[in-house]
């Protein structure tokens, strides 16, 4: 028998297997992220640990691997195979470990989702701890809130720093020098490359970052009445400081305060031709007891039953996540679902997170704002040069958090038994420009939700606003602007979309960018 039949057998046996528990996991994932309960966990972490055992076949690997020695010449097949190899071999693993790792994840998991901070004495969800650092002058308040945001990093330190060891065992039973190489490697990403990315980020951002910090921190040291050297992280609107405050961008809220965000949703994308009413209808978009406090999206079956779940108000912050999430249920809705099962997800996750990222850049967009938002033209006018800069600061701030998480995960991997409360606090000192408090010591990395259950993910953000970049250049010249151009949404569904994971991620961006990924558009929009 040929290669090429072999092949097809294997590839089409694995998928027949794999594609019911995927699903299956998907499911369970979804009931515990909207439901929370101790059996819902038990159902996900029972899906996770047969979806990985299957991924963990030696023998199945093996011949994986005996395939993609000799490529067969249907390209899709090919492909098939080396998304397999991709997918299978972190999983080459003990089956005890497999188990540890999944009952302890699930757990962490578990506890992030259920988790509400303890506030003056009450329960307080995210997004109340949010209210007081964007609203609040009370500076006792705002401290309170900031400091009940890191009280979840407490409850679960130890187990990441567990999960950390567990997971760096089962990479170097592979040969691999820790989680952190074994991850990138499977993901297709090289860890020099990587790292030459985040100088090069560090060193193009640095100069504006600090001037703009230090314009910031002027103003905030004049509206809370402070020197400039006594800010406190809690002066900051966000606990992470991952999107610029108000005082450093612009204050949209008004804007958004009384828009049903559902509804600009769905226009955005109908505008340029694109669907996501299926999305809307199947998703979970509104904050309640037992529920996940943050926000995703998920393809659950690879044939058009994709979801967002989300705690939306009407804000800035969620009219920005809306359509991030959509932009990410797009792309699964729009993927040529003709494509063998194994295909059929986007190209790499920095190639969905750019997508993402693009969409959510409207909310600041001009155009945008006019004419989907319907802001009155006047009043779009006189923000715009405060819209410009805003769009300016977010990338900025948003590329400095990357680097502390990337750099962070490396170091947690490297040696997960060091004095990660100090090394964080270095790192956002390094790039954040933001002071830790005097004698505080607490695991706030630990806070981090992705640092937990989505490891060593952070650089894909990094990548995606690259990405995103590199995408609006281009619809710019070929389309004029993305905002209700039917001609940008064909494009972007024929060249990024449909071929879904049938190309490798960096040919898939070389062939709609016309350039190998790179920091350069990326610096051109931050001006």
């Amino acid at each position: 028998m040929s290669a090429a039949p072999d092949a097809a057998d294997l590839v089409a046996g694995l998928t027949d297997r794999l594609a019911p528990l995927d699903h299956a996991l998907a499911a369970a994932w979804w009931e515990s992220s909207t439901a929370a309960s101790p059996g819902a966990d038990a159902r996900r972490a029972g899906a996770d640990l047969a979806r990985r055992s299957l991924l963990a076949d030696p023998d199945a690997y093996a011949a994986v691997v005996a395939a993609r020695a000799t490529p067969p010449p249907d390209p899709h097949l090919a492909r098939c195979l080396d998304v397999l190899a991709d997918t299978m071999l972190p999983h080459q693993v003990p089956h005890d470990l497999l188990g540890a790792l999944v009952d302890l994840e699930t757990a962490v998991d578990a506890r992030f989702t259920a988790f509400r901070a303890d506030l003056d004495g009450a329960p307080a969800d995210d997004n109340t701890l949010l209210e007081v650092l964007r609203t609040s002058d009370d500076l006792g308040a705002r401290r309170a809130a900031w400091e009940a945001s890191k009280q979840i990093g407490a409850e679960v330190a130890d187990d990441v720093r567990r999960l950390a060891r567990l997971r760096n065992e089962a990479a170097r039973s592979l040969g691999h020098r820790d989680h952190f190489a074994l991850a990138l490697a499977a993901g297709g990403l090289d860890e020099t490359r990587l790292l030459a990315t985040l100088t090069e980020v560090e060193r193009r951002t640095d100069a504006p970052f600090r001037t703009w910090k230090a314009r910031l921190d002027a103003d905030l040291a004049d509206r809370f009445g402070v020197d400039p050297a006594a800010l406190a992280p809690w002066h900051l609107d966000d606990p992470f400081f991952q999107d610029p405050p108000i005082a450093g961008a612009v204050d949209l809220d008004a804007v958004f305060a009384d828009a049903d965000l559902v509804a600009l949703t769905r226009r955005t994308f109908a505008g340029i031709g694109l669907d996501v009413d299926a999305g809307l209808a199947a998703s979970d978009l509104f904050a309640r007891p037992g529920k996940s406090q943050h926000a995703f999206c998920i393809n659950l079956d690879r044939a058009g039953d994709v979801r967002v779940l989300a705690n939306v108000e009407p804000n800035e912050r969620w009219a920005d996540t809306m359509l991030h999430e959509f932009g990410h249920a797009v792309y699964d809705l729009e993927l040529d679902h003709g494509l063998p099962w194994l295909l059929r997800e986007p190209a790499h996750a920095c190639t969905t997170e750019g997508i993402a990222m693009m969409f959510g850049r409207l909310v600041r967009d001009p155009t945008w704002l006019r004419d989907v938002a319907g802001v009155p033209a006047a009043t779009v006018e006189r923000l715009a040069p405060r819209l410009t800069e805003a769009t300016r600061a977010g990338l900025l701030v948003f590329a400095r958090w990357v680097l502390v998480v990337t750099h962070f995960e490396r170091l947690l991997y490297a040696d997960p038994d060091a004095d990660l409360d100090a090394r964080w606090w270095d790192l956002v000192e390094r790039y954040q420009l933001v002071r830790r408090s005097p004698g505080r010591r607490h695991p706030d990395w630990a806070a981090k939700i992705h640092v937990a259950v989505v490891p060593v993910y952070y650089q894909n953000y990094l990548y995606g606003e690259m990405f995103a970049s590199q995408v609006l250049a281009a619809l710019r010249a070929r389309t004029d602007g993305l905002v209700d151009r039917p001609a940008a949404g064909a494009f972007l569904r024929d060249a990024v979309f449909r071929p879904a994971a049938s190309l490798r991620w960096d040919h898939l961006v070389e062939r709609v960018t016309g350039a190998p990924l790179g920091a350069s558009a990326f610096a051109a929009d931050l001006g």
